[in-house]
């Protein structure tokens, strides 16, 4: 079957169970799924029944799509990503925000656990993603180009919307929050870095380091979508700390900042661009 159609069958099946037209689509990264509970009167399906969606195995991330309203916006929010380590194809990595597309999701938030490649950037500290740097040679537009959804060859000269940081930066300074603003470094994973990779990266202008959503951000430009990101610093590097990295530490600085960045996104999506 192709992709094509796969995408049209999930999405029809999703479309089946909402109630409203979600304009903003959300991935929420490990540690980070709680904001999905403040969604109002949400419709929540299980990864496992969409048609061709994959099953998010990794600790932190629940495998639900939740669709409703948050702060006056309907909304759909993968509560939990699937990732490349996983054994998954990028088709079935950014299977999900294409199904956002065909749904008339018009902008996304992407959001994630980073490592930390600078001494000044701290676990438990947010970071606005600026731009990123991939570090992975397959891409999920690599392939037959569904022309429907964006050209051949697409822009990525503002992949992280430059009018929508500025809004998250503002959002961030009235709630009080010191919200740092970097360059986001996506490696394969699922083995953390070395301390040659960590020093790599960041001589190469990398400030913060994950397994994750460049496939996503790639895909969204492509279909026109307004990106923001943000990561949540939650581990130093290797080698910036003389002691080993264990996911637990992850999912413990998640719940840690829980509060802290479900106010920081509430307040960019109450005062998210309505045209």
């Amino acid at each position: 079957m192709e992709l094509l159609e796969k995408i049209r069958r999930a999405s029809a099946y999703i479309e089946e169970q909402m109630d409203l037209s979600p304009r903003l689509g959300i991935v929420l990264g490990s540690g980070l799924g709680a904001l999905a509970e403040q969604v109002k009167d949400p419709v929540v399906i299980s990864y496992d029944d969409i048609p061709h969606f994959k099953s998010s195995t990794v600790e932190g991330h629940s495998g639900r799509l939740v669709i409703g309203m948050l702060q006056e916006m309907p909304v759909m929010v993968l509560q939990g990503r699937l990732h490349y380590y996983e054994g998954l194809s990028m088709d079935q990595v950014v299977f999900p925000i294409r199904c956002m597309k065909m749904l008339g999701v018009e902008s996304l938030i992407v959001t994630n656990a980073a490592g930390s490649l600078d001494a000044e950037y701290q676990p438990g500290q947010l970071m606005l993603i600026r731009d990123h740097i991939k570090m992975v040679t397959d891409s999920p537009l690599r392939g037959h180009n569904i022309d429907s959804f964006g050209p051949r060859f697409n822009d990525m000269s503002d992949p992280y919307d430059k009018e929508i940081r500025e809004l998250a930066k503002q959002c961030a300074s009235q709630l009080g929050i010191d919200m740092k603003e970097g360059v986001y470094c996506y490696m394969p994973g699922p083995s953390y870095e070395t301390a040659s990779e960590v020093r790599m990266l960041g001589i190469l202008g990398g400030h913060a380091v994950g397994m994750s959503t460049v496939p996503e951000v790639i895909t969204a430009c492509h279909g026109g979508l307004k990106v923001l990101g943000i990561s949540c610093i939650a581990n130093m590097g290797t080698g910036l700390r003389d002691q080993p990295l264990h996911h637990d530490e992850i999912i413990q600085v998640g719940e840690q900042v829980r509060k802290s960045f479900t106010a920081l996104l509430e307040s960019i999506i109450r005062s998210w661009p309505k045209v």
